[in-house]
């Protein structure tokens, strides 16, 4: 039988938020079984406690933001994806500002943390969200489709129609070692004129080749260069199963996502919870099962005709 895990010991990290550009202290400490994952904004009089869950989704436009009672968190992904993937079923997120620190622009510090406190099982008992039948949301020439599967896997595409860096295309069976040594490590990417124009209004205040990959015409402007040539479509990955955390539990299926993002991750775990007859809760150690005929279900990103 699989136990629900909480980390054994409180960590802490800081940073700049890539939108806000304010410096951000965050803790990562043990919560108990069956409190899931929260963001607790301990600036705030009285602090304000966010449940990790896809209901609490309030903007998907840059970023995966959650709210509830005024209170706002955002870029929780990376933070999400480390716990999410890493096997970390309860945890409190301490956070004293309104949006998540951007660190290198990757999971690596996230992951790094959880791996140095180390995990504490727990005695409620750990199930997965199994995928019963597909489920289907699209916009235009992107979708997103979870399939019955016998763990949790990503297959994602993206393509900037001939501008660097192109079509990339990346599979991986998602688990804790996996994350670690494949994913962690993408950073987040943008190209010079959006970071601009972002900037001009108000956003990307704390962006630079510090946090961030900045792609000009057909350069990388980071002096390193990339971590890896398909860095892009990782990082991608990686931002998916944060926003796949927010069904919340972990998830048996297969994720295929074609040109996807923010919204359109937050439209599928929507769709799929919306609809009971595709998923069931088991035992982590259960088999999965499989039925055979599809379903596809419209969500506010599918078009009428789907």
């Amino acid at each position: 039988m699989a136990f629900q895990q909480t980390l054994k010991i409180p960590v802490s990290l800081s940073g700049v938020g890539l939108h806000t550009g304010q410096t951000v202290h965050l803790r990562l400490l043990p919560a108990a079984s069956d409190c899931g994952v929260r963001f607790r904004r301990s600036d705030l009089t009285p602090a304000v406690e966010i449940p990790a869950r896809s209901e609490h989704v309030v903007e998907t436009t840059l970023a995966t933001v959650l709210g509830k009672d005024g209170a706002q968190v955002s870029t929780v992904e990376h933070c999400l994806a480390a716990l999410y993937a890493l096997g970390v079923d309860n945890c409190t997120v301490e956070v004293d500002g309104p949006e998540l620190p951007i660190l290198d622009g990757s999971a690596g510090p996230y992951a790094a943390a959880i791996l140095g406190a180390g995990l504490r099982r727990q005695r409620g008992t750990r199930q997965v969200l199994r995928v019963e039948k597909p489920i289907r949301v699209e916009n235009g020439d992107k979708f997103c489709i979870l399939r019955p599967a016998e763990k949790f896997r990503v297959t994602y595409s993206i393509d900037f129609d001939g501008r660097f860096p192109g079509a990339q295309h990346y599979y991986l069976d998602v688990g804790p070692r996996t994350f670690a040594t494949e994913l962690a490590a993408a950073r987040t990417f943008g190209f010079l004129a959006e970071v601009t124009y972002l900037r001009s209004v108000g956003k990307a205040r704390g962006g630079s080749l510090e946090n961030a990959v900045v792609v000009d015409g057909d350069r990388v402007l980071n002096p390193e260069g990339l971590r890896m040539p398909d860095e892009m479509v990782r990082h991608k990955i990686l931002d998916a199963v944060g926003d796949l955390a927010l069904a919340g539990r972990p998830v048996c299926g297969h994720l295929i996502v074609h040109k996807g993002g923010h919204a359109l991750h937050d439209a599928l775990v929507k769709a799929l919870l919306a609809n009971p007859d595709a998923w069931s809760l088991v035992d982590m150690d259960a088999a999965p099962r499989r039925r055979e005929r599809a379903t596809v279900v419209p969500s506010p990103l599918v078009p009428a005709h789907a």
